[in-house]
């Protein structure tokens, strides 16, 4: 099947991932190894320089955090935990996607998507974007 899997995740929405959790998990059956990726917003620092101090520790906090819940998150799979990665990267999703299937050489992308909104034009903004901009094929899962 797959030898290199990226699953970026929202750990504050991890519902959006239960589904997908199962196909990646069908797509590294043989020796595949899952990379799950949280991906943090990137700060307004120029206009927070007053709170520089205040945001760092905020996105340690939330480093931290994001962390903790992937590492509950692996629970939820039944493939050998040693076999999935974790990653939080702060960036947008679309940009911080691409990067790491380059940096990994990456076979696919395992997202997964809310409920289509007209907002959103039948698929999520995160996941639309992945789509769009990716270099390497995509699995939308509902």
């Amino acid at each position: 099947m797959y030898k290199t899997i990226i699953m970026p995740v929202d750990v504050f929405e991890m519902e959006l991932s239960d589904k997908a959790i199962r196909h990646a998990e069908f797509m590294a059956q043989q020796d595949g190894v899952i990379h799950l990726l949280h991906v943090l917003p990137g700060s307004a620092s120029f206009t927070m320089s007053r709170f520089a101090a205040d945001l760092r520790r905020f996105e340690e906090h939330l480093q931290h955090e994001a962390e903790t819940r992937l590492q509950t998150m692996i629970g939820h799979f039944s493939i050998d935990p040693s076999r999935i990665k974790m990653h939080v990267r702060i960036g947008t999703v679309r940009d911080v996607v691409n990067e790491l299937a380059e940096d990994l050489d990456a076979d696919v992308v395992v997202i997964g998507s809310r409920n289509p909104s007209i907002t959103t034009h039948l698929l999520g903004s995160n996941a639309s974007s992945v789509i769009r901009h990716a270099h390497i094929p995509v699995l939308v899962v509902r």
